[in-house]
């Protein structure tokens, strides 16, 4: 869309549809970190993760041969390895291995830094111009979470975790902009180089690491396999693109705010634990941050 004839969103038409898929990534990205940690009962963890991406990429390949979908070149095809790496390969290792020892809520937590990182990548590459409105969303938004699930957090932060977490909200920050600054392709082939590329990354660190490569064998690991495959990659990668070919890279950025609320909800009806009024209130705060800094605003591109 040229710039010049930019328009304020309308809750009408296509943009009702970008709503509901920006909700449905919520859903799916925050139910991820329980079904990893799922994973990582029986697989070593970046032996997971590329198991988990290369069945992924396998998928996305099928369609794109099915469909006859043209694979990029020059710069379109150098965006689509980039974003592969930096938001795949780089940022599920750090994940996958800080899910060892950090809870999933607070990885979510660490996580919902992800818009502020945006926020400054996008300025400082000048794709977007600073706004203090989009910068207090996200400030508000992340006070929110605090206040809701900031006593599940524990008494103690693990450092060398807490820093891969930090370092992978960072990583698929940056890869959402540099995106943004390559020519499009068809969403199902940047997706399909992206797992690809991620999968290469993750298989040689799991080689490096000395990690023992086998197959599952629980079924719950199984189950969990499965979903993080079908659902967990292959529709919600899918549908984060449609987003972001869509809004900005800053208001993408967001479902990581929301990515804890959906976190907690899934945990409590998988594991039993208890919705405090504590968590409802952060999740009332984190509504209020999220609509003032990225939807109740231009988020058109």
């Amino acid at each position: 869309m040229d710039l010049a004839k930019k328009q304020p969103i309308a809750l009408t038409g296509s943009t009702n549809l970008t709503y509901l898929v920006f909700f449905v990534v919520v859903l799916i990205g925050g139910s991820n970190a329980v079904a990893v940690r799922f994973s990582n009962l029986e697989l070593p963890p970046f032996w997971g993760a590329a198991f988990r991406f290369g069945a992924a990429a396998l998928l996305f390949w099928s369609v794109v041969l099915l469909q006859r979908i043209p694979i990029p070149k020059g710069r379109a095809l150098a965006g689509a390895i980039i974003y592969g790496g930096l938001t795949i390969g780089i940022a599920y290792a750090l994940l996958y291995w800080a899910l060892l020892s950090v809870q999933a809520s607070l990885l979510m937590v660490l996580m919902s830094l992800g818009p502020l990182f945006t926020f400054f990548f996008a300025w400082g590459h000048g794709q977007e111009k600073f706004r203090w409105r989009g910068l207090i969303g996200a400030l508000v938004a992340f006070v929110g979470i605090l206040v809701g699930v900031g006593n599940q957090i524990g008494q103690t932060l693990p450092l060398i975790p807490l820093v891969a977490i930090l370092m992978a909200a960072a990583s698929i920050a940056e890869g959402t902009v540099l995106f943004k600054s390559f020519p499009r392709s068809h969403p199902l082939v940047v997706n399909a180089i992206a797992l690809t590329v991620g999968t290469v990354i993750l298989f040689l660190i799991s080689l490096i690491a000395g990690e023992t490569r086998a197959l599952p064998t629980a079924a719950p690991t199984w189950i969990a396999f499965v979903y993080l495959v079908f659902a967990g990659s292959g529709l919600l990668f899918y549908l984060y693109l449609y987003v972001l070919e869509r809004w900005t890279a800053s208001a993408t950025s967001y479902t990581f705010l929301l990515f804890p609320v959906a976190t907690i909800i899934m945990a409590s009806w998988l594991a039993g634990e208890i919705i405090s009024p504590r968590f409802l209130l952060g999740t009332a705060v984190v509504l209020v941050g999220v609509w003032a800094g990225a939807i109740a605003r231009p988020v058109e591109k």
